[in-house]
């Protein structure tokens, strides 16, 4: 379905980014991974998922918070695979303070992680998308860009904004073929939620199923995390043809969280 495309997946070494780039390449899609992990890491992870789906992967350890670094994954992308046809703004940062213990540094780094480098992906990837008359663009927001909570001001504030972003380029490209859509998952089991688990089991006591069940039980009404295929497999419908009319949406994949708010 998307044999001849190219896309790239930043944060895509792990948990939510990288089933979305198996979930791409096994459409026949090439993938760019992107990710901080050492060159050896990035190299396993590329030769897993090229020896998965027999596509062309590479990879790339661009640090997010630097825009020249962000024009040079771009570069490498374009002149390794092509494109970017795709493009998927899943890398993120986060911390956990109220605001009045908010490290500075800690907000700026989230500023830059997790909204200007979609801007400047976006910024650097629409030209070719133009010029090839068809893109697509997938922000990974969160259910905490449609409401807020306490101690999170910096994803609270990067995921509400990137909402906002995916909204503007969403209509500046409305005549076009290309879509900007925002997902906003809930709980998935990525290994940032498996930390926190393991967290409140040593300092609880409690085992693992009453951990899950506590965790869950103040987010997500169906009771269960939310999986991180299923995140990947709506990446892949808006990227595939029946996803062309969809665009500038914030969709929510949360086990019904959002719909009692």
């Amino acid at each position: 379905m998307l044999h001849g495309k190219s896309a790239l997946v930043t944060g895509s070494l792990g948990g939510i980014g990288f089933a979305v780039a198996r979930a791409l390449a096994a459409q026949g899609c090439a993938v760019m991974l992107h990710g901080l992990a050492d060159e050896t890491t990035r190299a396993q992870r590329a030769a897993q998922l090229r020896a998965e789906t027999g596509v062309r992967v590479d990879h790339h350890g661009a640090d997010l918070r630097d825009p020249e670094q962000i024009a040079t994954l771009l570069r490498h992308t374009t002149e390794t695979l092509g494109g970017p046809d795709i493009l998927v703004n899943n890398a993120v940062v986060r911390s956990f303070a109220p605001v009045e213990a908010f490290a500075p540094e800690s907000w700026d780094a989230a500023l830059a992680v997790n909204l200007s480098a979609p801007f400047h992906a976006i910024r650097l990837a629409l030209p070719g998308m133009r010029r090839a008359g068809w893109g697509r663009i997938v922000n990974l927001a969160s259910v905490y860009g449609l409401f807020a909570t306490v101690n999170r001001i910096d994803y609270v504030t990067t995921k509400t904004a990137l909402i906002g972003l995916t909204r503007a380029v969403a209509l500046e490209v409305a005549k076009t073929a290309i879509t900007c859509n925002a997902l906003c998952p809930g709980t998935v089991l990525t290994p940032a939620i498996e930390q926190r688990l393991e967290a409140e089991i040593a300092r609880e006591g409690i085992d693992r199923a009453a951990a899950e069940a506590r965790f869950l039980g103040a987010r997500q009404p169906s009771g269960r995390f939310v999986a991180a295929e299923n995140v990947a497999g709506l990446v892949a419908f808006l990227c595939g043809p029946h996803g062309a009319d969809i665009n500038g949406a914030a969709l929510p994949i949360d086990g019904t969280w959002s719909a009692g708010r």
